[in-house]
């Protein structure tokens, strides 16, 4: 199948649940709390307001029986339920929903859905991992509703550069769009947030590099390169200077993937009151970590009242994440397969596990297991090139956890799970023998 006739099924599956979306006066919907699910949110709420359905907004961290028995107190018998960036591994859950539900998401499908219709790449033959983000799918469905919503795209593209996707095939098609219609801007530097050259080196965890939280290392850097002043101020030249010195920082660890990451495209949403999609997705993961999920989705919705604030926030979170960063590098332990680290109460277990695979040792990948209060959370972390080798850690963390008593899934590159406390070496141990299957030792050596 061509990628042409995959984007036509897709938008088969969006159009039906357009037109369920057109039945209904009410919709109640539940979305993820990371940048991909306020983004989708952000869509799907402006896409039902264009159309003067009234919607009902709930961000949850993940998709459980709590959020069910949330539902079931909250929705009317005839309300439509909408799940955006979940509910398509939760199908067993979800079902215990008496209302017509629809499901717009881009993970793995896992069981019979309860959902009148299911949008996901995944059907139609398109990896959700790697090319199109929860808020790309929900797109999709917007510009089924109306195509005047093409003003939309911006945070399609922030969802997928939140979850680290790549930009060819769906995200690839998204953004021409975009670009086509002057909703983004695209131009060439190092891909992060606007400011000062100094301070946004200090806080920014990606690129994670060998000056990064050191002041007095970064300004002799910039010293060396005599570059000082606003990022988004750099010409051409300066710029190019500026990406060639990281560049070759970069290449000694990083994986190449981090590399292209830290390099190429930067995206401007020229209809956000955000402009750099760096800066979008950074506070949009910070709304979301904070339980601030209302304030992202209001700054999706064009809405500047908390914009300060969550920018301080964002920021503030950025510092805490470099310095957290830096504490689970001492904390880091190897098994045969996997690098892993077991803590409690840590901040930022994901993007440790990031940092570690993408900039420290992309040859294996990483899992961080953090208790916090009576739950372990768990965030896995892979590279491309691993799932290329065989690498699935959806199923690896799946799997693990039902051995003791959890819950686990995502994608074959990112995972999470949720543990009962006291498991969490004996899961570290069933993650490092699936993933050893996964990818024999001649092949983690290569």
């Amino acid at each position: 199948m061509n990628f042409n006739i995959e984007m036509q099924k897709l938008k088969e599956l969006a159009r039906e649940a357009a037109d369920v979306f057109e039945k209904h006066d009410h919709v109640r919907v539940i979305s993820h709390n990371d940048a991909d699910g306020l983004t989708s949110a952000g869509i799907i709420c402006q896409a039902l307001m264009r159309k003067d359905i009234r919607f009902h907004t709930t961000i949850v961290p993940r998709l459980d029986r709590s959020v069910v028995d949330i539902v079931k107190a909250s929705a009317a018998d005839d309300d439509l339920v909408l799940f955006c960036d979940m509910g398509s591994g939760q199908s067993e859950i979800i079902s215990e929903i008496k209302q017509e539900i629809v499901v717009l998401d881009h993970h793995v499908p896992v069981g019979k859905t309860p959902a009148k219709v299911l949008v996901n790449p995944h059907l139609v033959g398109i990896d959700g991992a790697m090319h199109i983000s929860g808020s790309g799918t929900t797109f999709f469905v917007a510009m089924e509703m109306e195509p005047a919503n093409i003003d939309l795209a911006g945070l399609a593209i922030a969802g997928a550069v939140g979850d680290k996707q790549l930009f060819s095939t769906l995200n690839g098609h998204i953004l021409e769009e975009a670009v086509n219609a002057e909703v983004v801007t695209v131009k060439k530097g190092l891909r992060i947030g606007d400011g000062d050259l100094a301070k946004v080196l200090e806080y920014t965890p990606e690129p994670y590099l060998d000056i990064t939280g050191d002041r007095e290392k970064i300004d002799n850097f910039l010293d060396i390169l005599g570059l000082h002043g606003n990022i988004e101020d750099l010409d051409p030249d300066q710029t190019k200077k500026l990406t060639s010195a990281v560049a070759l920082k970069l290449a000694k660890h990083a994986s190449p993937e981090a590399i292209d990451a830290a390099i190429g495209d930067v995206y401007i949403l020229n209809k956000e009151i955000v402009h750099n999609v760096y800066d979008l997705v950074a506070i949009l993961n910070t709304c979301g970590k904070a339980d601030k999920g209302g304030m992202g989705l209001s700054i999706c919705m064009k809405n500047d009242t908390h914009l300060a604030e969550a920018t301080d926030m964002a920021m503030s979170h950025q510092i805490s994440i470099v310095e957290n960063i830096k504490k689970g590098m001492d904390m880091v332990k190897q098994g045969n397969s996997i690098g892993y680290l077991i803590g409690e109460e840590m901040e930022s277990t994901g993007m440790i596990a990031s940092t570690f695979v993408r900039y420290v040792n992309p040859e294996m990948p990483f899992v961080a297991v953090n208790q916090v209060e009576d739950l372990v959370k768990v965030s896995a972390r892979g590279t491309r090139a691993l799932v290329e080798k065989g690498l699935d850690l959806s199923f690896a963390l799946r799997e693990a956890a039902k051995l003791v008593g959890g819950e686990g899934g995502g994608h074959n590159v990112a995972s999470g799970a949720s543990i009962p406390p006291g498991t969490a070496e004996q899961f570290i141990a069933k993650v490092d023998e699936i993933v050893a299957e996964q990818l024999p030792r001649k092949e983690q050596s290569e």
